[in-house]
């Protein structure tokens, strides 16, 4: 064999290993996220039985494609217009790992992606009825604090929370805290979703609407059918209840944003959620400025007159929790389809109204 030859197959055989290379860098490019739609928890399997949160956007979305997700509790499902849906499962710790997981994950690219955030949640009777759902203009830690037993705090205190370092409750005094406690979101992005949802019909049930009319004399909010508000969401590990816990909330979230932020909804996520979020934000894997979070009632943080503690915390929820659920899907779907649709618009900048 001649000198030829050897050049000829040298060179062919360059070229074969360039063309494999490009397709391999090829399949390797990340896939371009449009929205990602983060609930917290399910019932069972992701498909064909009791819906939780995730299910109903899995079967009810069509996403049809499912992704292996090692490091988190539940598969990633996505559809072809760029819409991913995940489950965080339940509690703080579960939603920053399954987050923080997902924004490192190198087969997608999140660098554009809109976050709705959506899930069932406790809700401050004083601001809506059971149904209700509310949009976050803030997302504040309720674990980052001081707590002893209510058995044992002094006399001149209304509970047995207070901020880390202080010395009486509802005061920031001599106290310390971290970065990390108080989240405020893009509020225009936040009413421009308002806008598009604030009329929407939400499902109601008779269970729900018995239950609500026990607060008509005292919180007419309350005993209203259910509608959509803009509302702040505080994050806690604990699930707790009370009339004077629902008091330490309210204080809570306006002692840790300067007033700003109106306590509604209660849940065990979303302050987690959001940290991640803004640590991914630090290096551009995500824009903190596309996040929404919408909660809904699915049972109230206080009793109703007449009812103690212990019997509201343990009893059922209230057409089990269901119209909440179903308004938790609706509301929020009605926001993701508006962004994908209208991508073109909305990739290099958030709606605003």
């Amino acid at each position: 064999m001649n000198l030829r030859f050897w050049l000829s197959l040298f060179v062919l055989m360059a070229l074969l290993l360039t063309a494999v290379s490009s397709e391999s860098v090829a399949a390797e490019e990340p896939l371009p996220i449009k929205v990602v739609v983060v609930t917290m928890f399910e019932i069972g399997d992701d498909t064909g039985d009791i819906p939780g949160e995730f299910q109903r956007w899995v079967e009810r979305g069509e996403f049809d494609q499912k992704i292996d997700f090692p490091l988190g509790l539940h598969n990633i499902y996505y559809r072809e217009d760029g819409a991913m849906v995940i489950c965080t499962a339940g509690g703080v710790t579960n939603a920053t790992a399954t987050i923080m997981a997902l924004g490192q994950d190198t087969r997608f690219d999140l660098s554009k992606a809109y976050w709705v955030i959506t899930g069932i949640a406790g809700a401050d009777p004083e601001d809506c009825s059971l149904g209700s759902a509310a949009w976050a203009k803030w997302v504040v830690d309720g674990d980052l604090a001081y707590e002893i037993d209510g058995r044992e705090i002094p006399d001149d205190w209304e509970y047995g929370f207070i901020a880390l370092g202080a010395h009486e409750p509802n005061s920031l005094e001599n106290g310390w805290t971290v970065e990390t406690i108080a989240y405020e979101l893009n509020s225009s992005f936040v009413d421009w979703a308002f806008e598009l949802t604030k009329d929407m019909n939400l499902p109601d049930h008779p269970e729900i609407a018995e239950f609500r009319a026990q607060f008509a004399e005292e919180l007419p909010n309350a005993a209203k059918p259910p509608f959509v508000l803009i509302g702040d969401s505080l994050g806690s590990s604990t699930y707790w209840h009370g009339t004077l816990l629902n008091d330490w909330a309210n204080d809570w979230m306006k002692l840790h944003t300067g007033g700003a932020a109106n306590f509604v909804m209660s849940n065990m996520e979303d302050n987690g959620t959001l940290t991640a979020l803004h640590r991914l934000g630090r290096t551009q894997l995500v824009d903190p400025q596309r996040v929404l979070v919408l909660r809904t009632a699915s049972n109230f943080s206080m009793p109703p007159p007449g009812k103690n503690a212990g019997w509201s915390t343990t009893a059922p929820y209230p057409a089990n929790g269901r119209p909440a659920g179903e308004s938790a899907y609706l509301v929020a779907n009605t926001v993701v389809e508006a962004l994908v649709a209208d991508w073109a618009d909305f990739k290099m900048s958030p709606p605003s109204p």
